[in-house]
């Protein structure tokens, strides 16, 4: 990787590294580093391990403070939301981090580079990141920025299936259901094409690591659409 790279992925970011090896590290794929053999500590996984527990306390106490109302057990479900892995490749995809991610060829030939799994995973890897090299408040602000965000878009997707179930059938009155299009790769590694079809018309599309995660996706597609047609909830 070229060091202009890095230092665009920085831009985008909003954070400049003192150590830029931890940058590259976050991006870094174990196919990558067993096709290059070089030594397994160098990829993500790691820092992965580390910024999923940072994520975890900042988001807690996001929640803890915005929402006075709210019980242990809705806050734990709304946490749970936000930090699953479709939620974590929404939110890497406003960086387009996916495009600057180093993978094996096994992996980029199967499209590895839009997989939730791995973009969601490298979210998480930039964070740990970000927190060795800047410390909490760095990793906080660049929380507070890309995933704690824009909460109302973001709760959308998040809640997509609920969200469109309850506009469909409560306010269009209509019928709606989820098709399992195709499903694609190994027993170990699959990607899921859903469709959800509403009176005979494809109103969203979405793929995924599991069935849930494609519907998630083609769920959150339909509202945007419903939306541009002026029908809200």
């Amino acid at each position: 990787m070229q060091k202009y790279e890095l230092e665009l992925l920085e831009e985008r970011i909003g954070y400049r590294f003192q150590d830029i090896s931890l940058l590259k590290q976050a991006i870094t794929h174990s196919s990558f580093t067993n096709e290059q053999k070089i030594n397994k500590m160098k990829d993500y996984e790691r820092l992965e391990f580390l910024g999923d527990a940072v994520l975890e306390l900042v988001s807690s106490e996001f929640l803890f403070r915005q929402y006075e109302g709210k019980r242990e057990g809705e806050l734990t479900k709304m946490r749970a939301s936000m930090v699953c892995e479709p939620s974590l490749a929404f939110c890497a995809r406003d960086l387009e981090l996916g495009e600057f991610l180093l993978l094996g060829k096994g992996e980029e030939n199967t499209g590895g580079r839009k997989r939730d799994s791995i973009t969601s995973d490298a979210m998480e890897a930039v964070i740990g990141a970000i927190y060795l090299d800047g410390g909490m408040e760095k990793a906080k602000e660049f929380i507070y920025r890309f995933i704690l965000s824009d909460l109302e878009e973001k709760q959308l997707f998040y809640d997509s299936k609920t969200n469109l179930q309850e506009l469909i059938q409560g306010k269009l009155k209509k019928e709606f259901h989820y098709v399992l299009v195709e499903e694609t790769g190994p027993e170990h590694d699959k990607v899921f094409f859903v469709e959800i079809v509403m009176e005979d018309e494809v109103i969203g599309k979405g793929q995924g690591r599991t069935k849930k995660a494609a519907e998630q996706e083609a769920a959150y597609e339909a509202l945007l659409l419903l939306r541009e047609r002026g029908i809200r909830k």
